[in-house]
């Protein structure tokens, strides 16, 4: 039987696909790539996702307020996004988190955290959980959910935080997930995090359509590509490819049930 990856982290609705989103969807079919989690950032783009996993029925969706659009959300995004998450083809709440690369206004900054809190709260309500964005935020983005996210389990996604956190993060019960950075000659500490990490925290990721792995680095991402990391992961850490598929497989339906009713 060939190796069967799942792509836990992808934006299927942007610009960027909408002239061949069929065939995109088609090239990760053929490559082993059964599933693919198409990632809301915004309502709008919340609501886009949900339609279509809908409409393919590879895809699933996770609903929720990217930290680069922060805002305090209403009470009716609140009981929106709450009622999406029953969806059956609705998997996490995300992509939520903190995001200060870019956002160095402390106010702002603040607003972010709030809104994490709150998706937070609505992932509890919903029994689902979170996928996280934490970019230049790790000690607040772990102090948060040390804090606020009891009875949670979820994904550091793309995760770039140091081993000490990761440690931190798995003995809350958390993954971490690998994407496109691992195969880049400038991965500093990823490929240690990747030899250390138990087997049952890992998932691998695209985040298409950016941060495209070796050898398609420069071009658009696909889910397709996740195979790469796949690769570069059993590399690493001295496992072949159809084991890395497997567990990979294993902890995506795992963490994230849905996938596993399909």
């Amino acid at each position: 039987m060939s190796a069967v990856f799942i792509d836990t982290h992808a934006h299927l609705c942007d610009e960027k696909f909408d002239e061949d989103r069929v065939e995109v969807i088609a090239r990760a079919a053929e490559a082993g790539v059964a599933q693919i989690i198409s990632m809301g950032d915004t309502m709008a783009a919340s609501a886009q996702v949900i339609a279509d996993a809908e409409q393919y029925p590879a895809l699933y969706a996770a609903v929720g307020v990217h930290p680069e659009s922060a805002c305090v959300l209403t009470d009716a995004e609140r009981a929106q996004l709450l009622a999406w998450a029953n969806h059956p083809k609705v998997v996490a709440i995300g992509e939520i988190g903190l995001y200060y690369y870019w956002e160095k206004d402390p106010q702002v900054r603040a607003v972010q955290r709030e809104m994490f809190v709150t998706q937070l709260d609505i992932a509890r309500a919903a029994g689902l959980p979170v996928c996280i964005h934490d970019r230049e935020a790790h000690g607040d983005t772990l102090a948060i959910l040390k804090a606020e996210g009891r009875d949670l389990t979820g994904v550091l996604h793309c995760y770039s935080g140091s081993l000490e956190t990761a440690r931190e993060l798995w003995k809350m019960d958390y993954y971490i997930g690998i994407d496109g950075p691992l195969t880049f000659k400038n991965a500093a500490k990823l490929p240690d995090i990747v030899r250390e990490a138990p087997q049952e925290r890992l998932l691998i990721e695209t985040d298409s359509p950016y941060l495209a792995p070796v050898p398609k680095r420069g071009k658009r991402n696909e889910p397709a590509y996740v195979v790469h990391v796949a690769a570069k992961i059993a590399e690493l850490r001295g496992e072949s490819v159809e084991e890395v598929a497997q567990y990979t497989t294993e902890n995506a339906r795992r963490l994230y049930p849905k996938l596993a009713e399909a």
